[in-house]
């Protein structure tokens, strides 16, 4: 099999279009469909089902986009091992992160990364953690970080850094409690709450502590479903209503008295963040090369 034919197949299947798999190897899309047919008739099957706009892989496709990646990745290997050999490393990150780590804990991370490795360059995704583990399984991509697990034989979850929620008020007279006094769970039915998105690993966190509780979400008075963190502080310090929030997410605005933050009693809102990635598919050189990078500063800095 020829190597630029299995590029080409497996960018297809990531992207799910010949045009955009054309735009990012630099070719036509021509060439593009002649890879692919030249691929099934020497492999002797349909790869890829064409309907119209959409695509997907056949089972035949699927076995072979397994093998694809790990073929690519061993290449990019030696590749890669001989360009460190002559002291150089470079090529291009696509990192996939759930909101919190992305914006408040992968900058500094990165910011090293890049130091170190001056001629690598990096795309930072914003999807919450159901969309990252889907992207991973799919193959659209190679790992990701995620502030929740979501339980499959497929993936390996790697901890990262621990995190906490905690119960965002506005900084007014209706919360005059010291910050991280423990509040009886009646709390949550006396004020307006705005949630985050379906999806975060955040909301997955509190539901999954509510209903441990026997807490129903009927009994709540949610208000609102927002996938912003930085839109929902902004509506809580207008007033419109609290919310479940990360502590590492609210430390500018608690040094500044903007906020209050409470525990909420019998709520284990503990979490941490993870890197997970594909157990069966041979990460890239640059991806395991990242994931060492990150797991050895989390052990040296504090964050």
């Amino acid at each position: 099999m020829d190597l630029r034919q299995l590029e080409t197949f497996v960018e297809v299947s990531k992207l799910k279009s010949f045009s955009k798999a054309a735009e990012k190897l630099f070719i036509t899309q021509p060439t593009v469909t002649s890879h692919i047919q030249n691929l099934e008739k020497e492999l002797g099957t349909v790869l890829i089902n064409r309907s119209g706009k959409n695509m997907a892989l056949t089972e035949a496709g699927s076995i072979l986009y397994k093998y694809a990646i790990n073929i690519i990745n061993t290449c990019e290997m030696a590749k890669f091992d001989l360009d460190s050999y002559r002291g150089k490393i470079q090529g291009h990150l696509d990192i996939c992160s759930s909101s919190v780590p992305r914006k408040y804990v992968l900058p500094n991370i990165l910011k090293e990364f890049i130091t170190i490795y001056p001629d690598v360059t990096f795309s930072l995704q914003d999807k919450d953690s159901r969309e990252v583990v889907k992207s991973i399984l799919e193959g659209e991509s190679d790992f990701g970080i995620v502030g929740a697990k979501y339980q499959s034989n497929h993936l390996e979850y790697m901890d990262l850094i621990e995190d906490k929620l905690l119960l965002v008020t506005p900084n007014n007279k209706d919360f005059t409690m010291k910050n991280y006094a423990i509040l009886d769970t009646s709390i949550l039915t006396k004020h307006k709450l705005i949630l985050r998105e379906k999806g975060s690993g955040t909301r997955e966190l509190l539901e999954n502590e509510l209903d441990k509780n026997k807490i129903s979400r009927s009994h709540l008075k949610t208000i609102a479903y927002v996938e912003d963190a930085e839109t929902i502080k902004t509506l809580i310090s207008l007033g419109v209503g609290v919310s479940f929030l990360s502590e590492r997410a609210i430390q500018e605005e608690l040094a500044c008295n903007k906020f209050k933050v409470y525990n909420v009693k019998n709520l284990n809102l503990n979490r941490k963040f993870y890197f997970v990635y594909h157990k069966s598919r041979q990460l890239s050189p640059l991806c395991e090369t990242f994931k060492d990078f990150i797991l050895e500063y989390i052990s040296t800095v504090s964050l």
